[in-house]
């Protein structure tokens, strides 16, 4: 049971990140983006990681999309921008990530109750999780925190108007 639905699972993260790379639109690849890490998250609760798979949602289908939703904004070019969202957000975009997202729901459901919360694989607690992440894994954690900053700046700086000052050019 548990092998069935890790696979289900993975062909759903597969599929989504799939249809991320290939969206033109960002609000359509942001979607999909997470969906992808719903479905990563789910793989890391089957696997019997469970404080992976709550920072997996917790931190990245959280934070880190609310960090690409402002950036989006940020990005704002005026009215044109306004109607072509309006466009991009047509009821029929929503039907591919709700089917994914109820695929995931029911696999949750099906964990949850049929297989009464057993562990479908070693438990990883947090105190090992954290032990990894300040240990060998320190340089690329701190890596990936200067890269998005790096990120958030240049998008703050792509999205600042240009300041004309007086008797200048």
């Amino acid at each position: 049971m548990a092998m069935t639905l890790f696979y289900i699972t993975s062909a759903v993260a597969v599929f989504a990140t799939v249809m991320m790379i290939t969206r033109l639109n960002a609000v359509h690849g942001l979607l999909y983006l997470i969906l992808s890490l719903l479905a990563v998250g789910v793989l890391f609760f089957l696997l019997g990681a469970y404080f992976a798979a709550v920072l997996e949602v917790i931190i990245y289908a959280g934070a880190i999309m609310v960090l690409f939703v402002f950036v989006i904004m940020m990005l704002n070019q005026g009215q044109k921008t306004i109607e072509q969202e309006r466009a991009w957000l047509q009821p029929g975009i929503w039907i591919g990530p709700s089917l994914l997202a109820l695929i995931l729901f029911i696999e949750m459901l099906v964990i949850v109750v049929l297989d009464g919360g057993a562990e479908t694989g070693h438990v990883v607690n947090a105190k090992q999780v954290g032990i990894a992440l300040y240990g060998p894994y320190l340089l690329a954690v701190e890596l990936a925190s200067i890269l998005l900053l790096a990120g958030l700046v240049g998008a703050y700086h792509l999205a600042k108007p240009i300041i004309k000052i007086e008797g200048k050019s």
